[in-house]
């Protein structure tokens, strides 16, 4: 019987890391849907959020009507915590950032969040850094930068910017550390839709006070489906299946197992722009692509002294 009960849980931790490579997948290739919103569209970054989320989060109240309030007071602020870390505060952070900053930083320094969330683990929960995440960590990072490089998009110091990117990143590792308690308690379809609720009621001020005109006539226009296509890509796949996978993907591989492959986000965007965009790849790029693995592999099996442990 034991035997049997370790072959099942083999393959549910493969199964859970194939739910991350699927998850970061989409979220990678979610950039592509949101360029053609944004720049053909004109879809404003605010928009695009409250738009995506909220039918995201009308089309889980479907599925979870008869489970409105959580358990306890507690667990409502847990979950408000966690939906606007890993929502509103996040892509709004995030957004600003592209104003104030070149892109290439905001994508380096939000890669930073796996780290983050190594860190505040040990922090809140006393665990254990091994030095293999560190190193496996850096060494992505740098993959990370490689790839940017490739891209052409520029590195440079511009101090507003890089801290409301580092804002970004440390927002989505206090989602991490937030919704860890909460995941044994609840399923994963009624805590991504308190996430969503409380993401799209806190970004929607931003929405009604937007100088610019709205684009969401523009989903309703069968002259121009790929808007529709896009936006349904972003609403069921990167929204809905996404933060479904992903949460039980962190209840079995654990919080830094599970973030580390955010590392994996911008290989992806890059072979997803070549398929899809004709963008070119460069050898900069294969070898940021080789980095970011090699990163990931040391992360995962590099299991040697303990670098820092709190007491």
């Amino acid at each position: 019987m034991r035997f049997y009960k370790s072959i099942g849980s083999r393959y549910l931790v493969i199964l859970a890391h194939l739910g991350a490579l699927i998850t970061v997948t989409f979220w990678a290739t979610s950039f592509l849907s949101t360029k053609v919103l944004m720049e053909r569209g004109g879809f404003t970054p605010v928009e695009m959020y409250v738009y995506r989320f909220a039918v995201a989060y009308f089309l889980l109240l479907c599925l979870t009507f008869r489970h409105i309030k959580s358990c306890s007071w507690k667990d409502e602020f847990t979950l408000f915590l966690s939906g606007i870390c890993a929502g509103s505060l996040y892509f709004i952070t995030e957004n600003y950032a592209l104003r104030l900053t070149t892109a290439g930083n905001v994508s380096l320094l939000a890669s930073i969040s796996p780290l983050f969330t190594t860190f505040l683990m040990a922090l809140v929960f006393k665990q254990k850094i091994q030095t293999g995440v560190l190193i496996g960590s850096g060494v992505a990072i740098a993959g990370v930068a490689c790839i940017i490089l490739s891209n052409g998009g520029g590195l440079e110091f511009r101090p507003e910017g890089d801290l409301l990117a580092l804002a970004a990143a440390l927002c989505w590792a206090i989602y991490t550390i937030a919704v860890r308690r909460v995941i044994p308690l609840y399923t994963s379809l009624f805590i991504t839709r308190k996430l969503f609720f409380y993401g799209v009621v806190t970004a929607l001020p931003l929405l009604l006070v937007q100088n610019e005109p709205y684009h969401i006539h523009l989903l309703f226009d069968l002259r121009q489906p790929e808007y529709l296509v896009n936006f349904l890509f972003l609403v069921l796949m990167c929204s809905i299946c996404s933060y479904l996978i992903w949460n039980e993907t962190m209840k079995k591989l654990g919080s830094v197992t599970a973030n580390n492959y955010l590392y994996l986000q911008p290989p992806i965007t890059m072979v997803a722009g070549y398929f899809f965009l004709g963008e070119k790849i460069f050898m900069l790029g294969y070898i940021g692509c080789a980095l970011v693995i090699a990163g990931l592999i040391i992360s995962d099996k590099w299991k040697g002294s303990i670098w820092f442990r709190k007491k």
